[in-house]
């Protein structure tokens, strides 16, 4: 499992190279391996934001801009969502969406760091990241300019995949994660970067909810909670600050 993991300092690079190269097929690849879960996960994620018409969002690691999508269809015309990807594939492939779907000028997609956002404190009603602080370098600065950016009384909203807490499913998780769901993602995705081996290595490496929760609370959350979605297969955390 730890073969598939890149060292701390060689990270973010080899992160930026698998999604470069996964990029074309992710959302055909994400829909078949959550046998179409994650659209639902997603929902769940932008419902607990507690956003209204006319607040502004913000999606971290955005990707091919789902949750951003979501978010522009709760805060309305009169709303405002940035999404903000580090990788230009993904961002280039989110415009498409954005526009697809009608919400040009309601979602603004840029490239940025999460962990040095180039963007003024206090701003957002909501921040959202979906499936990406488990990709992060340093997860306590980037909790920490989540926590800057927020109104105060603002939420913050992290869904990620976790581990099932339930002995007799995380073993038939763990089968599939680590015996189907590399191949799976391979064949389906054309990919050759090792992101699909990559992912369940990084999920069963990464902190637990309470361990997440910790963190959030030592950055400055307040009323941090988690919700297991699917038997555990994703944990929502939610936080306010």
């Amino acid at each position: 499992m730890k073969n598939y993991l890149p060292k701390t300092e060689q990270k973010e690079k080899r992160v930026q190279i698998m999604f470069s190269s996964s990029a074309r097929r992710y959302d055909l690849v994400n829909s078949v391996l959550s046998l179409g879960l994650h659209k639902r996960w997603k929902r769940f994620t932008v419902e607990q934001t507690g956003l209204s018409e006319g607040d502004s969002a913000l999606d971290l690691c955005s990707g091919t801009n789902d949750i951003a999508i979501l978010l522009a269809q709760k805060v309305g015309k009169k709303g405002q969502v940035f999404a903000v990807d580090f990788n230009q594939e993904m961002i280039e492939i989110g415009k498409y969406k954005v526009a697809k779907a009608n919400l040009n000028g309601r979602v603004t997609s840029q490239v940025g760091n999460v962990e040095k956002l180039a963007l003024p404190s206090d701003q957002f009603g909501a921040v959202t990241i979906g499936f990406g602080i488990r990709n992060v370098v340093n997860r306590e600065k980037a909790l920490a300019e989540m926590y800057r950016v927020l109104k105060p009384g603002g939420r913050l909203v992290c869904l990620e995949f976790s581990v099932p807490p339930g002995k007799i499913f995380r073993n038939v998780y763990d089968f599939y994660s680590f015996r189907i769901l590399p191949y799976l993602g391979t064949w389906i995705s054309k990919d050759s970067s090792g992101v699909y081996h990559y992912l369940p290595a990084s999920i069963r490496d990464f902190l637990t909810p309470p361990e997440l929760q910790k963190m959030m609370e030592k950055v400055g959350f307040g009323k941090v909670k988690f919700h297991y979605l699917s038997g555990g297969i994703v944990t929502v955390h939610v936080g306010q600050k």
